[in-house]
Order: structure tokens, then C-alpha cells, then sequence
């Protein structure tokens, strides 16, 4: 489904690339984790990934199609819901997805649909003509996933999709990205709560200063560090050289 062959970015005036020769495959259907500390490359091999930034060496694909070739193809493959709740605060709810599923190219009526069935789910329907400024942190997280995924991509990248909520919406929003997984959905996640991709993602890697550091299912990662109990010490123990579980 994705493959980065020999990836690298540079920025200007950087000392040193942001990724560097990266190499990595995911599986179609996979719940894919990007994890690593601040300033080791993740977010920007997910921009790259989703056509935001372009890498200054190697090559990206998804499904077997580029960017540079398959652009508007591949804008219709792949949702975003970003760490930013990126919502208009001035309309409401439902005024955000119409104008989200519109811009994506959603029919009307089927969009009309999707946006009842989707704020259905999240139990968003007596809020959905409020104004988004007057939601709490986890509503508006609620739809802003909504607005990723109503024109129903195949791949879905997430960054930081729980970040700033209560624990319900917590339950309830991974609760539907599995269900999103089930249906057949490739999922990529990144986030820094490390016990929540221990549990949501089936394969993971660790970033750290532009490349990778250990690959895995999150379960043969922990038995392969006799010393670490959990995801959180792994990434701990490989990301902080100094750490050492007790």
C-alpha cells in the first residue's frame, strides 16, 4: 500500500536532513504507528506522505502511484485529520463537514448522509448546529475526524488524534478508527502516548533523528527488550540512551 525507497529531506539552511534515507513499507489494512520524540523526523515523513512537502531525494508511493504524477488520484486515496483542529470556529458542526465533504467532491445528497450517520456515531446530533467555538476539546476532535473520512479514503493519516480529550471521547474515537480498520481502512497513526498505540497499532516504528530505530508489532518490540514492560519503556529506552526501567 506505501512505500518510501531511500527517503530524505532537507531543509534549508539545516545542518542536517529531517529524514534521512528512510526506507519503509506498510501493509494494506495495517494500523500503522509513526512514533519518535520531538524533532526526530515523524511529522515530517508524514507530510511527506501525504504530499504536503517534498522529499529532496527518493522516491514515495501509495497503492503504486506518485505524487507528482497521480496528484488529484491520490488526494481522493488518502484523508487527513491533523494534531491542529483545523475547523472553521465561526460555523458549526455541521456547516464544517458540508464545507469539508464538499471540497473532497462528496455528492450532495450522499454527503447529506454520511454527515447524519457520522454525527450519529460520535452522539453529535444536538450539537451539530452549535458553533464550533462554543465545543469542548473532544468535540471538536470528534469532528474533526468526521471531516477526514467522509469522502472515505483508503489510507487515513492521524496526528495525535486523542491529544487534549476526556477519556470518553478517547474510548469513542478509537473505538470507531478500529472500526474504520475493520472495514478495511489503513490507518497511520502518530502520537506520543505511547499506551494507546501499545493497544491500536498492529505494527509500529521508532523514529529518531531522521531514521529508524526498531520495527514491530508493538507486543515482539517489549519481548525483545528483556528490561522494558511496555511500549513506553522501549521507546524510552531506545530514544534516551541514559533510561533504564525499573
Amino acid at each position: 500500500m506505501i512505500e518510501l525507497i531511500n527517503v530524505s529531506k532537507k531543509y534549508v539552511d539545516a545542518e542536517k536532513p529531517a529524514v534521512n534515507e528512510l526506507n519503509l513499507s506498510i501493509n494494506d489494512k495495517e494500523i500503522f504507528g509513526l512514533l519518535g520524540p520531538n524533532g526526530a523526523g515523524k511529522t515530517t515523513t508524514i507530510s511527506m506522505l501525504c504530499g504536503l512537502v517534498q522529499p529532496t531525494s527518493g522516491s514515495i508511493s501509495l497503492n503504486g502511484l506518485n505524487f507528482k504524477d497521480n496528484l488529484t488520484e491520490l488526494k481522493q486515496l488518502i484523508g487527513v485529520v491533523p494534531q491542529d483542529i483545523a475547523l472553521y470556529p465561526t460555523l458549526t458542526g455541521k456547516e464544517n463537514l458540508e464545507f469539508y465533504g464538499a471540497m473532497y467532491g462528496v455528492p450532495k445528497v450522499i454527503l447529506a448522509n454520511r454527515i447524519t450517520s457520522w454525527l450519529k456515531k460520535f452522539e453529535m446530533e444536538k450539537s451539530a448546529n452549535k458553533r464550533v467555538s462554543s465545543y469542548s476539546g473532544g468535540m471538536k476532535r470528534r469532528i474533526n475526524l468526521i471531516a477526514g473520512i467522509l469522502h472515505q479514503p483508503e489510507i487515513l493519516f492521524l496526528d495525535e488524534p486523542t491529544v487534549g480529550v476526556d477519556v470518553q471521547s478517547r474510548s469513542d474515537i478509537m473505538h470507531h478508527l478500529k472500526a474504520l480498520n475493520t472495514d478495511g481502512m489503513t490507518i497511520i497513526y502518530s502520537s506520543h502516548h505511547m499506551e494507546e498505540a501499545e493497544h491500536f497499532c498492529s505494527d509500529v516504528a521508532i523514529i529518531n533523528t531522521g531514521e529508524i530505530i526498531a520495527r514491530g508489532n508493538p507486543v515482539e518490540l517489549i519481548q525483545n527488550q528483556s528490561d522494558c514492560r511496555n511500549l513506553e519503556e522501549v521507546f524510552l529506552k531506545l530514544t534516551k540512551p541514559n533510561f533504564h526501567s525499573k
